[in-house]
């Protein structure tokens, strides 16, 4: 077998189908997640900054550019699924949108950009992976959020307890199913500041 057949597929924005890797290793946002999210920034995605953090398939990536985003920047560690997520990105690509796909430790790899900030960042990290406090407080310490962007946290519902950002508020919280969100955004008092 190939690892052409081994490939699944799956539809996003416009119908369009795009590849992912069998198992759970990626474990792809479900379509019901992905809807949710993108309704709940719905008219804030064509011309904004995208970083898709754990990115996996990168279907979320994948999403944002069918939707307009400008640039999408994803990180993921799997060389396999780099190799997919850059496939599906360029399928859906359009020739005035740019994105870039990093390979490597999330923590490592999120040094690589700083100077840089996005409006709309998603992180799907293994939810017991344990990064979800180291990789917040990186993002808010290289000022990686636009002051006016949000950040969603995919989680489990259970045992989650929400990382404390400085600066930083809870602007929502949802359920669905077995998948939870988290959507922060730079509180008030922190726009505009400094997050160290």
């Amino acid at each position: 077998m190939t690892n052409d057949q081994l490939k699944m597929s799956l539809r996003i924005y416009g119908n369009r189908q795009i590849k992912t890797l069998p198992g759970q290793d990626t474990r792809p946002t479900s379509a019901r997640v992905r809807s949710a999210v993108f309704n709940i920034w719905q008219g804030e995605i064509a011309g904004c900054r995208w970083l898709d953090l754990c990115a996996g398939s990168g279907s979320m990536g994948a999403e944002a550019l069918s939707r307009g985003a400008s640039l999408v920047v994803g990180i993921e560690q799997s060389s396999r699924a780099c190799a997919i997520i850059q496939q599906n990105w360029q399928q859906v690509q359009n020739e005035d949108q740019e994105f870039q796909v990093l390979r490597g430790d999330v923590l490592q790899r999120l040094k690589n950009l700083s100077g840089k900030q996005f409006d709309k960042i998603y992180f799907d990290p293994p939810y017991a992976s344990g990064l979800y406090q180291a990789v917040l407080e990186a993002i808010a310490s290289s000022q990686l959020l636009d002051s006016n962007g949000e950040i969603a946290a995919e989680h489990s519902p259970q045992n989650w307890i929400a990382p404390i950002i400085p600066a930083w508020e809870i602007c929502r919280e949802k359920v669905y199913g077995n998948t939870a969100l988290t959507f922060y955004r730079i509180g008030e008092g922190g726009r505009g500041g400094n997050l160290d």
